[in-house]
């Protein structure tokens, strides 16, 4: 079995046919999808999917290209979202110093600011991380209080990711683990512990091979996977029992949630 760590159904690149998609996902083994928020608005969509289908969990949160537009009211909201029992983690924040949609200085507001209510509530967070390595790692670092997360769509070296890992954190693993010259990534997926990764398709983003270029979804997850395995030169079902199992452990799939309020 598998779980995608990491989508976003709540796109309108799924909106005309999502119900397909989530029958192509649980024909390829997969038992959950964790859709991301990336805003208020987008936090509250894929809640609703969550409620709506058994196999959806979702987190809330404002990603770094929104950051200018995440006020206290917008916070209020997410941390109400944050409270229902299927909001399983906090995320997608950090820093995206490559478009610079927000100014570095609002970016950093927003991600200290959600850093410390996911904090409070005992959420994992998704960090997003985008040309700001050192930047991103030294605000993780100095926390004292965390309940770990996940770098997702991992992009850097295998050194940095460790670091993560030594701070607790797990490291995701897209699709461009499957292109030809993605070797920093394959480097990563091959020298990484196992009990420290998890995989994720970042949909309807980074279609891995042999759908690169199209629209990637939830079922494709399987490609990763594989990948992965090969470069390990472990058995496919390994990645697929230890990765679920991890992505299991750090939003409690199988708990029940902690109390938020």
């Amino acid at each position: 079995m598998f779980i995608d760590s990491h989508a976003h159904l709540e796109m309108d690149d799924f909106s005309k046919d999502r119900e397909e998609v989530l029958r192509r996902a649980s024909e390829a083994r997969l038992t959950h999808i964790i859709t991301i928020g990336t805003d208020p608005q987008s936090s509250l969509q894929a809640l609703a999917l969550a409620e709506k289908y058994d196999c959806i969990y979702a987190t809330v949160g404002c990603h770094p290209h929104h950051a200018s537009d995440l006020d206290p009211r917008g916070l209020e909201v997410l941390v109400s979202l944050a409270s229902k029992p299927k909001a399983v983690a906090w995320g997608e924040i950090g820093l995206d110093l490559f478009r610079g949609y927000s100014p570095p200085r609002k970016q950093l507001e927003a991600f200290e600011l959600q850093l410390e209510a996911a904090a409070r509530l005992r959420l994992p967070v998704i960090i997003h991380s985008r040309d700001a390595d050192s930047e991103v790692y030294d605000i993780l670092k100095k926390r004292s209080e965390s309940h770990g997360g996940v770098l997702h769509c991992f992009s850097g070296s295998y050194e940095l990711a460790m670091a993560y890992v030594n701070l607790g954190y797990f490291i995701s693993i897209p699709g461009t683990v499957t292109y030809k010259k993605a070797t920093v990534i394959q480097d990563v997926a091959r020298r990484i512990p196992l009990e420290s990764l998890i995989i994720e398709t970042d949909a309807p983003y980074l279609a891995p091979v042999p759908f690169r270029g199209k629209r990637n979804e939830p079922a494709y997850v399987v490609h990763t996977a594989r990948r992965i395995a090969e470069l390990k030169q472990i058995p496919l079902e390994e990645v697929a029992h230890r990765t679920t199992e991890n992505t299991k452990r750090i939003f409690r799939l199988d708990h029940e949630p902690p109390d938020r309020h």
